[in-house]
């Protein structure tokens, strides 16, 4: 199943853990609409035609949704009753933190085999160093900011980008070095407008005449901080916020070899009786590690990186 927020690469994992199956002998069932499809008992057979061609597209063929009738304990006993009507002797979870605390929680409960695999372009989750669909949104971000670009040199403007990341800022953070934004601003680390604008003010003594400021979503609207550079500095600003844009489009061939790998390698654990763990990869290397670990850790952005963002604006 694909469960929550939808990631560009999500495909390219169910191709990964279909076909791993199918090559060790096993049938393999698709739950639609994810842990809710699991209760209403939405579901399709698969087979290695089925995720032939699938490879390039965004989005989910399975679908998704969040089950609010799955938090419950009636719900989860729900879906374990399908599970077992349906012949289900274990269960790959491909989805971000709420998802794999649901595999947790229903892994626990009824001792059920399931291994999860993190897809999220938040890229938020610990125990692996990139989770599916990052690479892809910060690229999707990317590709809007440098055409931002253009026309703020045109016009000698500043602009304020937001970009998704309601509780961190990976993307916003990946973002601004790669675009060479002025500034960043995420949940995690306080910021200071006055400073920032501050900044604005010695760089356009120096004779730049356009600024990108880049913000996660969850630290501030584009809008009001756009407002307030403009009012306190003079300067010409505008905002754009990129919105669910992040999440779309063909994942690129970073994110569609990390999901294949991904894919198989939890088909394959499941199959070899290890359960309750997510896999992930540590630079090259593909790892496991157990959910409870997984989920009780934070994963927190580079100090550096951020320190990086503020020495290549100077």
């Amino acid at each position: 199943m694909t469960s929550g927020g939808d990631s560009p690469g999500m495909n390219a994992a169910v191709r990964g853990v279909v076909r791993a199956a199918l090559g060790r002998g096993s049938e393999v069932t698709g739950y639609l609409h994810g842990w809710q499809g699991v209760i209403d008992r939405e579901s399709m057979d698969m087979s290695s035609k089925s995720v032939g061609g699938i490879i390039y597209q965004g989005g989910t063929i399975l679908r998704t949704a969040r089950s609010a009738v799955f938090r419950t304990p009636e719900g989860r006993q729900e879906a374990r009753q399908s599970l077992h009507e349906s012949g289900i002797e274990g269960l790959v979870v491909i989805g971000g933190d709420g998802s794999l605390t649901g595999a947790r929680i229903f892994g626990e409960e009824f001792e059920f085999p399931v291994v999860g695999v993190p897809g999220s372009i938040d890229n938020d989750i610990a125990g692996t160093d990139f989770s599916i669909g990052f690479d892809t949104a910060v690229n999707t971000a990317l590709g809007a900011i440098d055409k931002v670009r253009d026309t703020a040199y045109s016009h000698e403007r500043v602009f304020v980008i937001e970009v998704m990341g309601r509780a961190n800022g990976f993307i916003a953070l990946e973002v601004a070095l790669a675009c060479g934004a002025e500034a960043v601003i995420v949940p995690e680390v306080p910021y200071s407008l006055l400073e920032i604008c501050d900044n604005l003010r010695k760089m356009h003594k120096k004779g730049k005449r356009s600024s990108i400021i880049v913000v996660a979503e969850g630290a501030a609207r584009a809008s009001d901080i756009k407002d307030f550079i403009q009012s306190n500095t003079g300067f010409e600003a505008r905002y754009l916020v990129l919105g669910h844009m992040q999440r779309g489009g063909s994942p690129t061939a970073f994110d569609r070899v990390l999901a294949l790998r991904l894919g198989a390698m939890a088909a394959n654990r499941l199959l070899s009786g290890f359960r309750s763990e997510m896999v992930g990869v540590d630079g090259e290397k593909l790892v496991s590690h157990p959910l409870s670990y997984v989920l009780s850790t934070e994963r927190t952005i580079d100090p550096e990186k951020l320190l990086l963002v503020d020495v290549m604006a100077q």
